[in-house]
């Protein structure tokens, strides 16, 4: 075995973060993932930027090659019966299918669950959507920054007398993504254990609300509430970011044996003798007055330089990273973590590695496909069609 899923077939008709991801992390230990896109247009990820150069091309979208690295490409039309028709003989030759078009759209054209269900009792058939298949808000449209707010974190996220901040990203719809992989992989063990198909549903908001740490606890057990801190952590202090010479660097500071070291380090032992800094707890209380005494210390120092010197004391600290600097960490190119990935219309691009490791059936890159690149493939592979029925379809509208 190459890949530790090699011989498992996807479809993926997912059309946002969520799905797509899933589909990635899937094909990247070795599932044939097939990409179906509307023929034409494509995925709408192929019309987002940026693009090499800032030309815009659908073949060299930065989204579109990240999130579909290692999947085969094909059009098909689901708008048209014949295509749904088509659709319905691909998941009976498939194993897992892939959808994020919201509660109902998929059951419109006769793609849902209980559909493909008839067809292949063995699929595996993955929903993913903001707020989930039930409930007041399923038909509900979202953004990422609508699914920060709802899940409770961008209450959590910013300055105290400031107004709440979403986080970075599409972090929901990643997280969403990884949880739906774990669905999967349950579901095929299931299978193997002869529960046959079944649906796997994730909602991306029950994804955000779910990695919640203390906070819900903190609730249940005391009523209280969460308040946003800034930088700062509310159980010790230095928990924080400071700003250096040349950026910021984060430490970690959790324990008075760590706090002693650093206070040596920066030349001022005197400090864990004063009753406002002996303790965690009294440094959180007075952590103004600690700031104004370290900050010196920190300004007159870089990054990298810092990180080093916390690090011999086992200080945890590192630096803030900028996007630059981290596709040239040593450490992460020590691991080999960066991996470059060829692509014929947008060169050679550098990819995250596998997000977890396996020793015997390694993760393996590859590249995300041109539009229609795998028609003759798949279909005549899995489908037995030739050149003259695709053309067929093609003429038709169907892909």
């Amino acid at each position: 075995m190459e890949g530790v899923l090699d011989g498992v077939r996807v479809l993926d008709v997912s059309e946002s973060a969520s799905g797509a991801y899933c589909g990635r992390l899937l094909a990247c230990y070795g599932a044939e993932v097939i990409k179906v896109e509307p023929p034409g247009t494509g995925d709408p990820a192929r019309r987002a930027g940026p693009f090499p150069e800032d030309r815009p091309d659908p073949e060299a979208s930065a989204a579109f090659l990240y999130l579909n690295a290692g999947k085969k490409g094909i059009t098909l039309n689901l708008e048209a019966a014949g295509g749904q028709a088509v659709l319905r003989e691909l998941a009976a030759a498939a194993d897992v299918l892939l959808e994020d078009a919201g509660p109902g759209v998929m059951d419109g054209r006769g793609l849902g669950w209980e559909d493909l269900a008839r067809v292949n009792p063995a699929l595996i058939y993955v929903s993913l959507s903001p707020f989930g298949a039930t409930g007041p808000y399923a038909t509900y449209r979202a953004t990422q920054l609508t699914l920060y707010a709802l899940g409770g974190y961008m209450y959590l996220t910013g300055d105290p007398d400031r107004e709440p901040l979403q986080g970075p990203g599409s972090q929901p719809a990643y997280l969403a993504g990884a949880h739906a992989l774990t669905g999967v992989m349950l579901a095929l063990l299931a299978r193997e254990a002869g529960a046959g198909g079944q649906r796997v549903e994730v909602s991306e908001l029950e994804s955000v609300a779910a990695a919640h740490q203390w906070t819900i606890t903190r609730y249940n057990y005391s009523g209280t509430v969460q308040r946003r801190i800034g930088n700062r952590y509310d159980f010790g202090h230095p928990i924080t970011i400071y700003p250096c010479a040349d950026g910021y660097v984060g430490i970690g500071i959790s324990t008075d044996e760590q706090a002693e070291r650093f206070f040596v380090l920066i030349g001022r032992p005197e400090l864990l003798a004063d009753p406002r800094f002996g303790t965690n707890l009294a440094r959180l209380l007075h952590a103004d007055e600690f700031d104004e005494i370290v900050l010196p210390w920190f300004r007159a120092r870089g990054k990298e330089e810092i990180t080093r010197l916390c690090q011999e004391l086992r200080v945890p600290c590192s630096p803030v990273t900028e996007v630059d600097e981290l596709l040239a960490n040593e450490h992460l190119a020590a691991r080999g973590f960066w991996q470059e990935v060829p692509h014929p219309a947008a060169g050679t691009l550098h990819y995250p590695g596998p997000p977890f490791r396996m020793s015997e059936t390694p993760g393996r890159p590859g590249r995300a496909p041109l539009l229609g690149e795998h028609n003759e493939e798949v279909y005549g592979v899995w489908l037995g069609y030739d050149r003259q029925r695709l053309t067929l379809l093609r003429r038709a509208g169907v892909i």
